[in-house]
C-alpha cells in the first residue's frame, strides 16, 4: 500500500469553486467558454440542441485546437425529448487501408505516453505522419445535421470561421499547453511555425495586459471552403485531395481513398438499467460497454447505496473499475466488433429538454503534432489507440477501427435527465461513472456532484484518490489496491475533466470541471 501524496508546491488554504448555471432556457457546458457561448447563441436564435452541439464542435476545434478539430474523431448521443428516444452516432477513427504493420517495428520496453504499449521504433505510432488515422468528426456532424438539425450548415460553421479569422488568444493556459508539447512540436515545421515565435513556444506575458493571438488564417480558409461546399468536401472534394496530397508528401499512409470511404454511423444506443435509472451510452469501440459492465457489477456488489457515498461505496468503485478495465484491455478491439487521450467534451440541453452529449478528440495533446501546410489542419494520432503487438483484438492493422476511451452518457431518473461526458483518456469513464452514480444513487445536483471528491482507477494498477476523501475511505481502498493521494489541480487532471447538463422540473442546469480555467456552462440568454 502506497499512501504517499503526489508531490506539489501548491497552497493548502486556497479554495477553487464554480457556481452551477441554471436557466429555464437552453445551456451549453463545454471545455472552452467561447465555444459554449457559440452553442448558446445558436440556441438563442431558435436552434435545437443538435444545432448548438455542431456549432460548438467546430468552434471548440478552433479555440482548443490541440484537443480536437477537423481531423478528430469521437462519438455523440442525441436525446429526442418529444419521442423519448436516444440516438447514437459513432464517428470514430480508422486505420488507413494501406497501413503496413512492418512499418511499426518493436524495439523493446514500454511506451510512456497514454497507453502501456510496447515501444515502436521512432515512436511512429505516437506522432508524425505514420500515426495519423482516418478522421471522422466532420462526417459525424454531417450525419447529425442531416437527421436532427434545423439550422443551415453554413450558419452553424460561421462562428468557427469568425474565431479562426480572429485567431485564438494566447493566455497563460495556452502557453502552458503549447510548452507541454514543445519538444515534439519542434520536430514538425508547419506546427512549429504556427505555435512558436522566433524558435520558442508562444508565451503570454506574466504581468502585462497585451493581447496576442495565434495565426489561424489558413484554417479559416479551410472552414470557409467546408461551409460553402458541405461536409463531404473534406472526404470527397478538393479539401480531401489537398489533405491526401500533403499526407503523401509527408510520408503518411492516409489516402484520398481512405477519406472517400469513410462514413459515420447512426447506431442504436446501448441502454444500461442501473437501479431505478436508465443510462444511454454509445456501443461499440468506446468506453460505453466498459461502463455498462462496471455499473452492472456495482449494483450487485452494493445494492443499498445509502444517503451519501460511503467508504464502502468508493471501495466498490475501485474494485469494479479495476475488473472492468482488465476485461477491456483483454477482449475489446476491432476483431471482436465490441465495443490515451486528450479530448474535449461538451453537453447541451435546449428549452424543450432535448440533449446532446458529444466527445471528440485528436487523441494526444496536439494529436500527431503534424499540421498540414495547405489547409492548416492539425492531424490526429489515432494509430496510438492500437496495440502495436500482434495477437490481440486491438492489435495494429490496416482498415481497423480504433478503440476509443470516449464515454458520452445520457441518463434519466424520474423527473431528472442529464447529459455528461469528460476528457482525460482512460480517466474518462471512471469520472463519468462516479458522477452518474452521484446523480442517480444520491440525488445530488450538478454542483454537489462536481464538487465531491472522486478516485481514479483506470487500469494502471494504482488507485489515485482525491486527498479530500477521509482516511477511512483511503484505508479501505488500500486494503485491495496500492494507491496515491492527489489534489485536484489545473494541470495535470488526475480525475479527468468532465462537463454536464441537467434538466429537472422544467429547469436546466450546467456545470464544468472546477479546476478547468476555460470551461464554462453558458445559458442561451448570456448576452
Amino acid at each position: 500500500m502506497n499512501t504517499a501524496l503526489v508531490s506539489d508546491n501548491f497552497s493548502t488554504s486556497q479554495i477553487t469553486r464554480k457556481k452551477v448555471c441554471t436557466s429555464p432556457g437552453g445551456i451549453v457546458a463545454a471545455q472552452h467558454r467561447l465555444a459554449a457561448e457559440t452553442g448558446a447563441s445558436i440556441l438563442a436564435k431558435g436552434g435545437n440542441a443538435v444545432d448548438a452541439a455542431i456549432a460548438t464542435s467546430f468552434a471548440i476545434g478552433v479555440v482548443e485546437p490541440w484537443m480536437s478539430g477537423l481531423a478528430g474523431g469521437g462519438a455523440m448521443l442525441i436525446f429526442d425529448a418529444k419521442k423519448n428516444k436516444t440516438h447514437a452516432i459513432d464517428f470514430g477513427m480508422r486505420a488507413p487501408v494501406s497501413l503496413d504493420i512492418a512499418d511499426y517495428p518493436l524495439t523493446g520496453g514500454t511506451a510512456s505516453d497514454l497507453f502501456p504499449w510496447p515501444l515502436v521504433k521512432d515512436d511512429r505510432n505516437l506522432h508524425g505522419p505514420s500515426s495519423v488515422a482516418v478522421p471522422g468528426v466532420v462526417d459525424g456532424a454531417r450525419l447529425a445535421h442531416e437527421n436532427f438539425c434545423t439550422k443551415s450548415w453554413q450558419e452553424l460553421l460561421q462562428p468557427a470561421i469568425d474565431l479562426a479569422t480572429q485567431g485564438p488568444l494566447i493566455d497563460w493556459y495556452t502557453s502552458l499547453l503549447i510548452s507541454s508539447s514543445a519538444k515534439i512540436i519542434n520536430l514538425y515545421s508547419t506546427t512549429r511555425d504556427t505555435y512558436f515565435r522566433d524558435g520558442f513556444p508562444m508565451i503570454s506575458q506574466w504581468t502585462t495586459a497585451s493581447e496576442d493571438r495565434l495565426d489561424f488564417s489558413r484554417l479559416a480558409i479551410t472552414l470557409k471552403q467546408l461551409s460553402q461546399k458541405g461536409p463531404r468536401e473534406i472526404y470527397d472534394g478538393d479539401l480531401a485531395r489537398s489533405i491526401a496530397a500533403d499526407m503523401q508528401c509527408l510520408g503518411g499512409g492516409l489516402t484520398q481513398a481512405d477519406l472517400t470511404a469513410y462514413r459515420a454511423k447512426l447506431v442504436p444506443e446501448m441502454c444500461i438499467r442501473y437501479r431505478d435509472a436508465r443510462l444511454s451510452v454509445v456501443p461499440g469501440l468506446t468506453a460505453g460497454p466498459t461502463m455498462a459492465q462496471a455499473l452492472n457489477w456495482l449494483k450487485q456488489a452494493h445494492p443499498f447505496p445509502g444517503q451519501s457515498p460511503s467508504p464502502a461505496m468508493f471501495a466498490d468503485y475501485a474494485n469494479m473499475l479495476k475488473s472492468a478495465y482488465a476485461d477491456r484491455f483483454e477482449i475489446m478491439g476491432d476483431e471482436d466488433g465490441c465495443g490515451e487521450t486528450c479530448t474535449t467534451s461538451f453537453n447541451v440541453v435546449d428549452n424543450e429538454g432535448n440533449m446532446v452529449s458529444m466527445t471528440q478528440t485528436l487523441l494526444s495533446v496536439f494529436g500527431s503534432k503534424v499540421t498540414l501546410p495547405d489547409t492548416g489542419i492539425l492531424m490526429n494520432n489515432g494509430i496510438m489507440w492500437f496495440d502495436p503487438k500482434q495477437g490481440t483484438p486491438n492489435s495494429l492493422g490496416p482498415d481497423k477501427k480504433c478503440l476509443m476511451n470516449v464515454c458520452p452518457t445520457i441518463g434519466h431518473k424520474q423527473d431528472m435527465s442529464f447529459a455528461i461526458g469528460a476528457s482525460g483518456g482512460r480517466k474518462i469513464m471512471p469520472a463519468v461513472l462516479q458522477l452518474s452514480s452521484f446523480l442517480c444513487d444520491f440525488d445530488m445536483d450538478l454542483e454537489q456532484a462536481f464538487q465531491h471528491p472522486r478516485i481514479d482507477m483506470s487500469g494502471i494498477g494504482t488507485a489515485v484518490i482525491d486527498q479530500r476523501l477521509d482516511e477511512k475511505t483511503q484505508n479501505l481502498i488500500g486494503q485491495d489496491h496500492p494507491f496515491k493521494r492527489a489534489r485536484k489541480t489545473i494541470y495535470p487532471y488526475h480525475f479527468a475533466c468532465p462537463t454536464a447538463v441537467m434538466r429537472r422540473g422544467g429547469t436546466n442546469s450546467g456545470m464544468t470541471e472546477i479546476m478547468s480555467p476555460w470551461a464554462d456552462a453558458v445559458p442561451q440568454d448570456f448576452q
